[in-house]
């Protein structure tokens, strides 16, 4: 429960928690018969995501993953896949156009725009990628997704936010499409993403530190 403002009412009304939920299930997630489901590498967040819907199941797994640019190179690491069981997927996708049963969705995703912090904050989690720069002494911050409509909702919510966040156009990836914030205003975008995260627990702690890490390397 966030502290600032109690549980949600309900899991589509607009709220810290189902804005956050919605942005990591749109990242990575799926809506399909009588099922949502979300996956996370980290742990601590696919307790907090459970915690959020009153998921039903956690199941933790080995997988080996290809890098957005790079397809030549993997990695194994955890995941955690958090399955909410009932009609949530379908009333989601009438909702907020989310994809239901593989079908490509609207991203509908203006009546959680309230809370564009935390909802930005799970699409980063759910289908961005951060990573340090050494060579230009910069953090990069990208986004990854088969969706070229959510990476334009993605793009919208970034021009509304109160910092600048420019960004490149989105071309073809191994794995659908990309675009890439400017590296010069990563650090900003970064440190306004997760500020006062830790009172609502909102955020996958792994994620947060790799990002924060980085920005102080470069300040």
């Amino acid at each position: 429960m966030s502290i600032e403002t109690g549980p949600p009412a309900d899991m589509l009304a607009a709220h810290p928690e189902t804005a956050y939920f919605w942005g990591r299930v749109a990242g990575d997630g799926a809506c399909g018969q009588n099922c949502v489901t979300v996956r996370t590498t980290d742990e601590t967040a696919a307790r907090r995501l459970a915690s959020v819907a009153g998921a039903e199941r956690t199941d933790q797994r080995i997988v080996e993953r290809q890098y957005a640019h790079d397809t030549s190179i993997t990695r194994r690491e955890e995941e955690y896949t958090v399955q909410v069981v009932g009609p949530l997927a379908e009333r989601a996708s009438g909702a907020l156009g989310l994809p239901f049963e593989g079908e490509s969705g609207g991203y509908r995703l203006d009546p959680l725009a309230d809370y564009d912090r935390q909802l930005l904050r799970g699409l980063v989690e759910g289908c961005g990628t951060v990573c340090f720069k050494s060579d230009d002494d910069a953090v990069g911050l990208s986004f990854v997704h088969e969706s070229r409509g959510l990476l334009r909702t993605i793009q919208s919510l970034l021009e509304d936010i109160p910092v600048a966040a420019p960004y490149d156009d989105c071309s073809d990836a191994s794995s659908g499409y990309w675009f890439g914030v400017d590296d010069d205003a990563v650090p900003a975008v970064g440190e306004w993403l997760y500020e006062g995260s830790e009172s609502s627990g909102l955020f996958a702690p792994s994620r947060r530190r790799k990002l924060r890490k980085s920005i102080e390397r470069v300040r």
